[in-house]
């Protein structure tokens, strides 16, 4: 990444492109300009100003921010290109989600008084998916950003911005006045894990700049007093967390642009869990007289797995033209691998190393986030509101849709068909997908609780690959911030599969899979209906 530009805009650039203005600078509405002025300026709106480097959430800001809204989404109204260009159309939509996302935080969500994680700030990895996965805070820390060894200007930049973390908790202290008792007590996770993150940090560029080794040792000792004040007003917490089942409903239709109710989506999960578990069996039973397959046992047979694999896999892709096929693809692939971790031979791992110890082609198919994430970067969108991430996660059905439907895809297109028990794998992410996102969906419909939530995904995941509690809650904290986020896996697939299978009717003997991927790649990460408006003309009813 180029280090040049300015800290702040840089790490920001990832989800809100335009959101990261200076502070108080002039963010109001400025006329009926054309709909790309009106998305740069409706970013920078939608970011708190910063004062003295710290975003103010308080009740006063965020009040004002609530005033101001419906005169953004009357300026979008008038500007409504119904019956024009359906790309321009397209777009304006999905500025109207982003203003009903910020709508629906200040009527219902509001993570700055009910969800203390939505106050971490250090994020030291990169998510695989357009932008952070779950609502973050302006002003959020990408250390994997930064080249190290850190020059002396990235090291004064983030001895000020880290340096910030004490302000900021201060504030999050008055702010947090929610009484969403699973959202509390996942947070104090979250910090305990901030606080590790800044000890690895620490320790990785201990020396370099004496005012960033301070600012390092306050932050940390900020993140642990706050943690204790969270541990100490949890016994207060005791209402739901959840958004409801109505509220979910009209998320879902209105920002997320998902077509499916709360209920359609329960009857949509129950029937990728059963059909999911149903298909293992059967596959089991198919490959009974087969050798199970073997874990990979040490690092460098790990490494030689998972080079042969990409290898394989874009052979695949490129020999069975399931799409084009471009340079930059396979090093994206290349880079993701990980590092092999050991265990002892009944100990069960990480869920998704249990599946890539086995066959790592398995999880390439998911890791096309990575390709994905290259396009963007190398063959940006030519529309400045698809060039960049939606907010609110409003990408996630499409991104995550994308990875887990390929899983099966590929399968289906004969990825598989030379490593019959490779097939038992996808059936097994399949259900373990199924199983969280119920458990998510009864979440948010205040139906279980988040220690019912953890025990329903771990029951319905096969092989009990699932035992780990912490990694469960982790999962599960993430679908309650983010409403929509852990059913978003099966959604998209089921709407990308109505659409390939819509597309081919609609061109009966000159469709292809190769033209279908093409064309579906090309209009960007994008809600499905809009996708499928754009592939196929057709207009979906939740967008009128």
């Amino acid at each position: 990444m180029n280090h040049g530009l300015p800290r702040l805009a840089v790490s920001c650039i990832a989800i809100t492109a335009f959101a990261c203005s200076a502070p108080n600078g002039d963010s109001g509405p400025r006329g009926d300009d054309d709909l790309a002025t009106l998305f740069r300026e409706w970013r920078v709106f939608e970011a708190p100003e910063f004062v003295d480097g710290v975003p103010d959430y308080g009740m006063d800001a965020m009040a004002a921010q609530q005033r101001e809204l419906p005169t953004w989404m009357a300026r979008l109204q008038a500007m409504d290109p119904g019956g024009g260009p359906v790309a321009e159309q397209i777009d304006w939509h999905l500025i109207r989600a982003e203003m009903n996302g910020l709508d629906f935080d200040h009527r219902v969500r509001r993570p700055w008084t009910r969800d203390p994680a939505f106050y971490v700030t250090i994020y030291p990895s990169q998510s695989d998916v357009p932008a952070h996965e779950g609502p973050v805070i302006h002003g959020w820390i990408d250390l994997w950003t930064y080249d190290q060894p850190l020059s002396t200007e990235s090291a004064e930049e983030l001895a000020d911005r880290i340096g910030s973390t004490p302000a900021l908790l201060e504030q999050a202290r008055i702010n947090l006045t929610g009484n969403a008792r699973d959202l509390w007590q996942a947070g104090l996770r979250s910090f305990m894990r901030q606080s590790a993150d800044l000890d690895a940090f620490g320790e990785q560029v201990a020396g370099v700049n004496a005012r960033l080794d301070d600012a390092i040792v306050a932050a940390r000792e900020a993140s642990d007093a706050f943690r204790v004040w969270l541990e100490e007003q949890a016994p207060s917490k005791t209402g739901p967390s959840g958004v409801g089942k109505d509220n979910y409903t009209w998320y879902m239709r209105n920002v997320h642009l998902v077509p499916y109710s709360w209920e359609e989506q329960v009857t949509l999960m129950r029937r990728e869990l059963a059909r999911a578990h149903s298909s293992l069996r059967l596959e089991e039973n198919r490959n009974r007289h087969l050798p199970e397959l073997q874990r990979i046992a040490g690092a460098e047979d790990y490494d030689r797995r998972l080079n042969e694999a990409v290898t394989e896999y874009m052979r695949f892709l490129e020999d069975e033209d399931i799409h084009a096929i471009e340079a930059w693809m396979d090093p994206a692939l290349r880079a993701v691998s990980g590092q092999f971790t050991p265990a002892e031979p009944d100990e069960i791992r990480n869920f998704f190393n249990e599946v890539r110890y086995r066959d790592p082609v398995v999880m390439l198919t998911h890791m096309h986030h990575w390709i994905e994430l290259a396009r963007m970067r190398e063959n940006p969108h030519s529309s400045p509101v698809r060039s960049v991430p939606s907010l609110y996660n409003i990408w996630d059905a499409r991104s995550e849709g994308l990875a887990t439907g390929v899983e099966e895809m590929m399968m289906h297109a004969g990825l598989f068909d030379a490593k019959p028990r490779s097939r038992e794998l996808v059936w097994i992410m399949l259900a373990q997908r199924a199983a969280r996102s119920l458990s998510g969906l009864y979440l948010h419909g205040n139906e279980f609780t988040m220690e019912e939530a953890v025990e329903h995904a771990m029951t319905w995941t096969p092989r009990g690959w699932l035992p780990d509690g912490d990694l469960v809650r982790g999962e599960q904290h993430l679908y309650l911030r983010q409403p929509g986020y852990g059913t978003s896996y099966l959604t998209g697939k089921i709407q990308i599969e109505e659409l390939l299978a819509e597309r081919a009717l609609q061109l009966g003997g000159d469709f292809t899979v190769r033209r279908f991927f093409d064309e579906f790649f090309d209009a960007g990460v994008i809600p499905v209906v809009l996708a499928r408006w754009e592939m196929t003309g057709s207009r979906d009813e939740i967008l009128d």
